[in-house]
Parts: structure tokens; C-alpha cells; sequence
């Protein structure tokens, strides 16, 4: 018996990986976060299959199907949004794995950072304006230690994606306010890659009320940087002709 943790991606069924998706399909059990995984991905499941949502279950509760399936000798897919090294969760998860010396593997999945930039046709590092992405959160009930409060994050101006932070805009905002200037460019999707997918474009100064106008309040990524409207970069040394490296010799005009 084994337990895979599996990264179901963004949203678009077609962004989950060709092995998350045999795993899924391989095992008995499975459980999935609620809303956060698209529906499409388990109405292809064998009638067979025990599904279970684990968003209405506490941490007692889903080691007790851990427990079950083990019993039964059967697999259990763990799917979940995005990719599960980023608030995912599982460490809590292996941990009681562990304890009951259950075997498990993880399959990682497209992040919702990949898929906003993605569909923002945007790259979030670019030559001499950020080379740096910060992935972070606004304190909610899981606290942000001290050292990785947000406005200090936001000294460093580089590229900021946050998650689990769109329900506390306004505070978000404060809190960048302090370092990046008022029309630093600030995007906010929702359900990227999703059918009902949402763009919304704005910046320090005026995202939080176009947020709160249209309503969201979960499910949602903050971004926030100069990458996100800037054209006015350089190339970047990879394919410059003044640079060699191993795979190219340097242009030398003759």
C-alpha cells in the first residue's frame, strides 16, 4: 500500500502532469481538496473509486482513511491544487505517514505562480529590473514569523507573488506601500487557468477598491513588481553574441 501525493495544477485539466494523472488513476482511494480541484479531473475517475473531501475532514479524520486503505491494502491519491511544495499542507501528512510506517511519494504539480504568468504572457525575472521572485503570504490564521513580514519583503522591491493574502487586500497594500511607489504595477487572478478565470490590473494605489469591487475574496494570486508592464529591458546574455559558453562559441566579426 502506498499514499501519492499529487500536484493537480492550477485548474486547466490539461496543465496536470501525465504521471500525476496515471497515478490518480491507478488507486483505489482518493482524496481531494474540495473547490480547489477542478471537477472535470474527478468525474474521469472509475466509478469504483472511493473519493473523499478532505476540505470537511480534520487531520484525525484523514489518517483514518490512511489507515483504511492500508487495511484493504489499496493506494490512496492525495490530489491537490498547484503544486503541493507551496502551502500544501503535506508535511503534516508524511509526518503521520511516517508514524504509521506508511510509504508515500510525492508528485509535484504547475503552480498557480507558472499558470498567472502564463496567462499574463509575462516573465517575472528580467535583465537589470528583478531578478529575484518572492513567494509569501499576509499573516491569517497560520502566522508569518516575524523576520518575513511582508513590508519587510517589500524593502527588496523585486517581484512578489503572494498567496492566501487576497482576502486582506487592504493590508496588503499597507504593507507594500511602505517601499514600493504608488504606481508600482499590481495584478491580482483568479482561478488561473480556469474557465471563469479572472484578470484583474491595477497598482499599489488602486488594486484593493478594483478588488473589492468585483467581489473576490479567495482563490487568488497577488502579483506585484515592474516586471508586469515594463518593456523597457535589456536582452538578456543567454543568446548574446558577445557571450560563449559550452554549447556556443562567442560571434567574432571578421
Amino acid at each position: 500500500m502506498k499514499v501519492y501525493f499529487i500536484g493537480a495544477g492550477p485548474g486547466d485539466v490539461e496543465l496536470m502532469t501525465i504521471k500525476g494523472h496515471k497515478r490518480l488513476h491507478s488507486c483505489s482511494n482518493v482524496m481531494y481538496a474540495g473547490s480547489l480541484i477542478n471537477p472535470e479531473i474527478l468525474a474521469a475517475l472509475p466509478e469504483s473509486t472511493q473519493v473523499h473531501d478532505t476540505s470537511k475532514l480534520n487531520l484525525e479524520q484523514q489518517v483514518d482513511i490512511y489507515k483504511e486503505a492500508r487495511t484493504a491494502e489499496q493506494d490512496v491519491a492525495r490530489l491537490q491544487s498547484g503544486d503541493l511544495s507551496i502551502y500544501g499542507a503535506i508535511a503534516e501528512q508524511m509526518r503521520a505517514l511516517d508514524n504509521l510506517s506508511i510509504q508515500y511519494e510525492v508528485i509535484p504539480g504547475v503552480s498557480s505562480v507558472a499558470a498567472s504568468a502564463a496567462t499574463l504572457n509575462c516573465e517575472l525575472t528580467l535583465p537589470e529590473i528583478s531578478q529575484t521572485v518572492i513567494l509569501s503570504r499576509i499573516s491569517g490564521r497560520t502566522q508569518v514569523p516575524p523576520d518575513e513580514d511582508l513590508e519587510k519583503l517589500a524593502s527588496h522591491k523585486c517581484t512578489l507573488c503572494l498567496f492566501l493574502s487576497i482576502h486582506k487586500i487592504k493590508d496588503v497594500v499597507k504593507k507594500l506601500s511602505v517601499h514600493y511607489p504608488a504606481e508600482t504595477p499590481v495584478i491580482v487572478v483568479y482561478k488561473a487557468s480556469w474557465k471563469d478565470e479572472k484578470i484583474i490590473r491595477g497598482n499599489i494605489e488602486t488594486i484593493a477598491d478594483m478588488v473589492e469591487a468585483e467581489g473576490i475574496r479567495l482563490t487568488a494570486l497577488i502579483l506585484v513588481g515592474k516586471v508586469l508592464d515594463t518593456k523597457d529591458f535589456d536582452d538578456s546574455r543567454l543568446y548574446s553574441k558577445e557571450y560563449s559558453h559550452l554549447f556556443r562559441k562567442k560571434n567574432v566579426s571578421k
